[in-house]
């Protein structure tokens, strides 16, 4: 938990700046109700759900409560928030599909170079799929950490079918026995073509090639930009399938409350976070950890 404590540093600060103020004189419940609310804004933890954890906590306390008891209740309603869908990967046996989905610029490319290196430390095997096919960029970045980290990456030429590139990834997949496939897409295309219907296109191939695959679709956020994230999140929750959130750039960022907002608005758990620049970057997320670090 320490390395996500320190992550968390910037968006600390922001909850016991307010801390430091109740303390300092004895307030009532309501006063010290105010100030946690502005904490929770200056996190970007979003007003519905700010209003929302506020709301419980003023159902929950009484008049006299104090201060630590109101922060005891705070940690768990977040907690609680945090932990309403599980944060484990879903992982099949006999071999585990991942797509990465989000906007450009996200980090979608790292996230899911660093997932496959974290696969790798745990002895297992994985192949990386260059289905961004509408950004040449991309494709050269995966192949980049491809050459990195000594895990083989599967594209084609620019403007390619993603579908057909993911289903060329599929065979070698199968051919070869690797028990991670992880599919990089797109996010954002530069033709007439519908972003969700090109990424429903893949999630078909997929489908159709291995059964109950997809077993993960990961919608990769990035914390640093806020409840942006949060109105990015909306447009891709058009896409059919979504089970989890990465969340990406947590490093540095002040806006690391906007992970809460994320969970509570659209029902889905975090199940990863990026924490820096490195291969090794990565945490599984753990909504007690989280927790604990941001309001310890």
């Amino acid at each position: 938990m320490a390395q996500l404590k320190d992550k968390l540093t910037r968006t600390r600060k922001a909850f016991q700046e307010k801390i430091k103020e109740v303390l300092k004189s004895p307030k009532q419940r309501d006063e010290i109700l105010d100030d946690l609310m502005e904490s929770l804004l200056l996190s970007d933890a979003g007003i519905t759900t700010s209003e929302k954890i506020i709301s419980r906590l003023k159902e929950k306390t009484k008049k006299s409560d104090s201060f630590p008891i109101i922060h005891k209740l705070l940690k768990d309603e977040i907690k609680s928030i945090l932990s309403s869908h599980s944060s484990q990967l879903n992982m099949n046996p006999s071999g585990t599909v991942i797509m990465f989905v989000g906007a450009n610029g996200g980090g979608k490319t790292t996230s899911l170079a660093k997932t496959a290196y974290h696969f790798k430390t745990k002895g297992k095997t994985a192949l990386m799929v260059a289905a961004d096919t509408f950004r040449a960029a991309a494709q050269e970045q995966l192949s980049v950490w491809g050459q990195k980290l000594n895990i083989p990456v599967i594209k084609s030429k620019y403007g390619a079918d993603p579908a057909a590139v993911t289903y060329d990834a599929i065979q070698s997949y199968k051919a070869r026995k690797y028990q991670f496939l992880l599919i990089d897409t797109a996010g954002r295309l530069h033709t007439n073509i519908n972003l969700m219907n090109e990424l429903e296109k893949i999630k078909k191939i997929i489908s159709r090639e291995i059964r109950g695959a997809p077993h993960e679709v990961l919608l990769v956020l990035d914390a640093s930009i806020g409840q942006n994230a949060l109105h990015q999140a909306k447009e891709f929750s058009k896409f059919s399938g979504l089970t989890g959130i990465f969340i990406s750039k947590l490093d540095g960022t002040a806006k690391g409350g906007s992970v809460i907002s994320i969970v509570d608005e659209l029902k889905l758990p975090v199940k990863l976070v990026g924490i820096g620049e490195s291969e090794s970057d990565l945490l599984e997320f753990s909504p007690e950890e989280f927790t604990d670090a941001l309001l310890s």
